[in-house]
């Protein structure tokens, strides 16, 4: 049986929830970033559907947070992620990125969890 929520398409605001990207003012969601880097990064390709609306599967979310990555936390420039991004000798060699992902993902679930317990608390 597979996890449907892991091989369902995400809308614009669960990738953005998925990468913990935060506006500075707190009050919106900034799909404005990944709407961006759409426009930058070719390898960026969400379903359009009615009403505009984006929808991202599993290996397009993987290449936003391969870009937030390299983007945020490594803080390469939007050209240097480019040349990766379209040189597959570099991709293939860019674990390094793959493995932070990772435990990037693993912390905001250690968090989620942590939240659930002090919630459980009150």
């Amino acid at each position: 049986m597979t996890d449907k929520t892991n091989n369902s398409y995400k809308t614009i605001s669960e990738v953005v929830k998925i990468l913990g990207l935060k506006s500075k003012r707190a009050k919106s969601i900034p799909t404005h970033t990944i709407r961006y880097w759409e426009k930058e990064f070719k390898q960026i390709k969400p379903k359009i559907f009615n009403g505009n609306r984006r929808y991202y599967d599993i290996e397009n979310i993987k290449i936003i947070e391969k870009i937030h990555f390299l983007l945020k936390d490594q803080g390469m420039t939007i050209n240097g992620v480019k040349k990766i991004l379209n040189d597959e000798k570099l991709l293939k060699l860019d674990e390094m990125s793959n493995k932070s992902i990772k435990a990037r993902d693993f912390k905001n679930k250690l968090i989620k969890i942590s939240n659930i317990i002090k919630s459980l608390k009150k």
